[in-house]
């Protein structure tokens, strides 16, 4: 990680639509990635959105028959190496459980507080996803970038703080 350089972190559904050629907006996905890494800057997952990644790809998709376990594995093998992965510590759950207590949530929505735990534990302060309205809870915190963000956007363009 440079210590000057902007992260993001890649949500799961951005992931998936990078690694699986076949899912929607890949290209417009891929694009966007590239223009990322050209401008240098820190892209980032964690281990949560890679097995989520795992649970996608061998489940029935639109785009996609479910990969068998095998499969599964050499997609996952396939991730980019130009990644940061953040790792899930314990600072990670004190952090997600004191956004639990702060921002009322539920079911499929820990998982999102879980990836934005992960973020503040990291430094990081700008997620990519395409379900901005899942994160939109944590806007005072995070800054959330859609696709056409970084489309229609350059690097020098990205603010690294939360808007407020």
């Amino acid at each position: 990680m440079n210590a000057d350089s902007v992260s993001i972190f890649l949500d799961t559904n951005i992931l998936i639509r990078l690694v699986i050629t076949s899912a929607p907006l890949h290209a417009e996905i891929r694009e966007a990635v590239d223009r990322l890494w050209k401008d240098n800057l820190d892209l980032w997952i964690s281990r949560q959105v890679v097995r989520e990644l795992a649970s996608v790809i061998t489940r029935p998709q639109t785009y996609l028959s479910p990969l068998n376990s095998v499969a599964a594995a050499e997609v996952i093998k396939s991730v980019p190496t130009r990644f940061f992965v953040a790792d899930e510590d314990e600072k990670v759950a004190v952090t997600l459980l004191k956004l639990m207590e702060q921002y009322p949530m539920g079911g499929r929505q820990i998982h999102d507080a879980n990836i934005v735990a992960t973020m503040q534990v990291n430094e990081i302060k700008q997620l990519f996803t395409l379900n901005t309205a899942d994160f939109a809870r944590f806007s005072t915190i995070i800054t959330i970038l859609s696709l056409e963000d970084l489309l229609n956007n350059s690097a020098d363009q990205i603010d690294a703080t939360p808007e407020t």
